[in-house]
């Protein structure tokens, strides 16, 4: 095991999701790929200094709702930033302020996919599988 693919179960341990479906099924048939895309994503870049680790995950969310497409990872970057303590309304916030830079369109699809994450109510771990 690579320091970096270490360092990136760490951060995914930190941010709890650790329970990624897509994943783990996708870790099935390759492997050496997941390892080498964990420890890159989240044991190099999400684990660098300069912004918190709070931070980079409310930048993920705002990249994947401007992207328009990987709903499965906007839900699990939103469960995450939740898990992390940001709340309902400052990620509403920052979905809304992602209309502006990607469209009114991508910020709507984006809410309306993570309604359910985004009413006050207790996440759970199923909520991204």
């Amino acid at each position: 095991m690579t320091d970096s693919y270490r360092a990136g179960l760490d951060i995914l341990a930190r941010t709890g999701m650790t329970q990624d479906t897509r994943r783990n099924r996708a870790a099935e048939v390759a492997p050496d790929f997941i390892r080498s895309a964990v420890g890159f994503s989240y044991g190099e870049v999400f684990a660098r200094p300069g912004i918190d680790l709070r931070a980079r995950q409310l930048a993920a969310v705002a990249a994947f709702a401007a992207l328009g497409r990987s709903t499965a990872q906007l839900r699990e970057h939103v469960v995450a930033a939740l898990h992390l303590g940001w709340s309902q309304a400052e990620i509403i916030e920052i979905l809304i302020q992602t209309s502006v830079h990607a469209g009114v369109a991508a910020a709507i699809d984006a809410l309306a996919e993570c309604h359910d994450l985004l009413v006050e109510r207790t996440i759970s771990a199923n909520d991204c599988e």
